[in-house]
């Protein structure tokens, strides 16, 4: 899935859960960078094409470890018990990437380390993705004019 799409999924997320924290600059910056997380164990994302992440390329596999619910909650776990007033944000960034991707074509390892995936047929950059983005985009826009206006 295009980090556009995720973007999308993510600025809905924002919009249901902003209201309901007290933190709201610290949450929207932290579901921003979750979201994106994921796709660090490919040199071809945004975050991994950075130096100080390729060195985890050769250790992991894209869509494996990194790419489950198991490792995010696992994560979400910890941040919960040294700095909580992330995890939420954090777990819901994550979470949400992990859910547009288990509809894509390659799908996840939901579960790691238990090897069933969860994969649909939504190919990446295909029409059927551009049409989810734009569908999302609209929700986005639909509610932020409702909440603002």
């Amino acid at each position: 899935m295009l980090l556009r799409t995720h973007l999308a999924l993510t600025v809905l997320v924002l919009i249901l859960f902003v209201p309901h924290v007290t933190s709201k600059l610290l949450f929207i910056f932290v579901v921003l960078v979750a979201t994106a997380l994921p796709d660090i164990d490919t040199g071809f994302s945004t975050l991994g094409k950075m130096k100080g992440f390729r060195f985890l390329q050769f250790f992991v596999k894209h869509r494996g470890m990194i790419h489950s619910f198991t490792f995010c909650i696992l994560l979400s776990l910890l941040l919960a018990i040294f700095w909580p007033v992330v995890s939420l944000g954090f777990f819901l960034g994550y979470g949400a990437h992990l859910f547009m991707d288990s509809f894509t074509k390659e799908g996840i390892i939901p579960f790691w380390p238990y090897r069933k995936k969860s994969a649909w047929r939504l190919r990446t950059g295909s029409l059927l993705e551009t049409s989810l983005f734009l569908f999302l985009l609209i929700i986005d826009i639909i509610l932020i004019i409702l909440i603002f206006t």
